[in-house]
């Protein structure tokens, strides 16, 4: 049957099909990605960029094309991951554009938004290179401006055909790829999603054949590590909010002086930026001063680089970097963070009734909150992850890295901790090294992107443990509720104590010690008086001068971030802070109203 149009259903069907099809090619891109650097990373960054696509697709009910097309195309943004990752952004913002306002499309009209995107893409990067994922993106745009068949299912079999000659002509066109007998890792994953779109309209399984399975040896981990073309170290990334950020042309020329490999991305109120470079922290305090930096990474290419040479030599699926970071969903982490670092997460569960939500993944926070202030009397029991959960991420984390780190739920508050040690005794995919945050929230959530920081600079993971050790022993958090009452269903408190707290409009403060029990830290008497309750509590555990990073979480009451992260500004300075709802499984045990303040101090 011939498909004579595409609507957003279709459009939105056939590209999650596609990013599908996309991240089983992880492990090959990955071995074969040589071009910048041999750092063999493509096929992960590109994933995990899909993976965005994906999940903001999955959430998408719209019926038109040119609102599917830009839910995908925004979703590439926040998800974008290194240089393929960023570039298909910029293909995928311009496809948009073309299809703004179009509830249907034909194929004619599908080649013009492919044209479209090549465009945007090739006007964004600063020394376009051929050879690469724009060559082949504009002889795949090409061929579908000259096919003239009106229908679609055949002209992407055209797009596909044309797409891998394209592929195939990389290594002409780049000596690197010659030299190591490779074709571009980014193309080959742009025609990668091409087939899955074809698979999908074919009505054939989304699953890469065995022959096209991920073979060992040869590509970045044969390929000698560039250092007289690649001067700089630190694949460098971040991602900037605000209401009045530089243009794309101002921000490249704020970037421009501290490296090169320079994309920049300017959609509505974000920025996002990629760029090689030997200052990092130079990069991240430019950045601060334009917007809120809401991530920002910084991989030693090297180091991963070293990583490949020594997976190659035991390792069907290439390793690309030496240490990946788990934890678990109570850290609390926001979105942006765990997808731009690649944190990999087990889920804790709520149970209710005979049915069961795996925290953040089958539940929102703000779906929980939501839920908790139109049935307040429903209390779910909640549910560490089970060791086969452990086991899982284990397994997903060891794809990508030698060794693991995991900083997990205080063993003093769960028995999450002691889930995570039982799976690592039984898991031998890689060495796992554990940490107990004695935390919860974002507390752990700090730790864990301190954890991720370190991991990215090549630091080892007994280094990394003693490190997180040093600085949970000078961290901490406050939190405080605005009632008793889920306390008091939970079993946290006793009945005496919420009734007198109810009767008095006592809000309590409450420290998470260095042992990782709640304590007492203060009280005060009504909503308004209990920010600066709060406030003073952290202060007083804070030293005068102390490197200091925040994390602000709340229970359905948002408005509260704003406030606590002016107050922090104007006694701390433009730090960092962390904000975002507070997962589920922690909710469901304080209750609607309920904040909290988390510190990490570094030095």
């Amino acid at each position: 049957m011939k498909i004579r149009y595409i609507d957003g259903p279709r459009l939105r069907r056939s590209l999650i099909a596609a990013c599908e099809y996309a991240q089983q090619q992880r492990g090959e891109l990955n071995r074969i990605n040589v071009f910048p650097v041999p750092d063999g990373d493509t096929g992960t960054n590109l994933a995990l960029t899909v993976r965005a696509i994906a999940d903001g697709l999955r959430r998408n009910e719209d019926r038109g094309v040119s609102e599917v097309a830009s839910v995908a195309a925004q979703s590439a943004v926040m998800g974008a991951r290194g240089n393929c990752g960023m570039m298909l952004s910029h293909f995928l913002l311009g496809f948009s554009e073309r299809l703004e306002g179009q509830v249907r499309i034909t194929s004619a009209q599908f080649g013009e938004a492919l044209h479209q995107g090549v465009t945007t893409l090739h006007s964004s990067i600063e020394r376009p290179v051929e050879g690469t994922i724009l060559t082949v993106m504009r002889d795949t745009a090409t061929m579908a401006g000259s096919s003239g068949t009106p229908d679609f299912a055949a002209l992407i079999e055209e797009l596909v055909d044309s797409a891998r000659d394209s592929l195939a002509r990389t290594p002409d066109l780049l000596p690197q790829l010659r030299k190591a007998g490779v074709v571009d890792a980014g193309a080959k994953g742009f025609v990668a999603l091409l087939e899955g779109v074809a698979l999908f309209i074919n009505g054939d399984p989304i699953v890469v054949q065995e022959d096209d399975q991920v073979a060992a040896g040869g590509g970045a981990a044969a390929v000698e590590y560039p250092e007289q073309d690649e001067v700089y170290r630190f694949c460098t990334e971040a991602l900037v909010r605000g209401d009045d950020l530089p243009d794309q042309p101002a921000a490249k020329e704020l970037l421009r002086p501290y490296g090169d490999s320079l994309i920049v991305i300017r959609s509505q109120d974000i920025m996002k930026v990629h760029i090689h470079t030997d200052e990092p922290e130079e990069v991240f305090d430019m950045l601060r001063g334009v917007g809120e930096l809401v991530t920002h990474k910084a991989e030693d290419m090297r180091a991963q680089h070293r990583t490949v040479e020594r997976s190659a030599k035991g390792h069907v699926t290439l390793a690309r970097r030496p240490v990946t970071i788990i934890t678990d969903s109570a850290s609390d982490l926001p979105e942006e963070v765990v997808r731009a670092h690649g944190i990999k997460i087990a889920p804790l569960a709520l149970i209710e009734g005979d049915t069961t939500w795996r925290d953040r993944f089958d539940i929102s926070a703000e779906e929980f909150h939501r839920r908790l202030k139109e049935e307040p009397d429903a209390v779910p029991t909640t549910s560490q992850p089970a060791p086969a959960d452990f086991l899982e991420v284990y397994a997903e984390a060891a794809e990508e890295g030698e060794e693991i780190v995991g900083v997990v739920l205080g063993s003093s508050l769960s028995g999450t901790f002691g889930s995570a040690e039982a799976a690592a005794k039984r898991f031998h995919g890689a060495p796992v090294h554990l940490v107990d945050s004695l935390g919860a929230s974002q507390l752990t959530g700090l730790l864990v992107l301190k954890a991720t920081e370190l991991a990215e600079l090549g630091w080892r993971p007994a280094e990394i443990v003693r490190e997180l050790q040093r600085i949970r022993a000078q961290s901490g958090i406050v939190i405080t509720v605005d009632t008793f009452d889920r306390l008091l269903k939970s079993g946290r408190v006793g009945r005496g104590r919420a009734l007198l707290g109810r009767a008095l409009n006592v809000k309590p403060v409450l420290f998470l010690n260095q042992e990782g029990k709640l304590e007492p830290a203060g009280k005060a008497i009504g909503r308004k008086r209990v920010v600066g309750a709060m406030l003073d509590a952290v202060a007083s555990r804070i030293p005068e001068g102390a490197t200091v990073r925040f994390g602000v979480v709340h229970v359905g009451c948002p408005e509260i971030v704003d406030e606590v992260r002016g107050h922090l500004r104007e006694r701390y300075g433009n730090v960092e802070i962390l904000s975002g709802p507070t997962t589920p499984v922690i909710a469901t045990h304080v209750g609607i109203g309920a904040w909290g303040v988390a510190w990490m101090v570094e030095d």
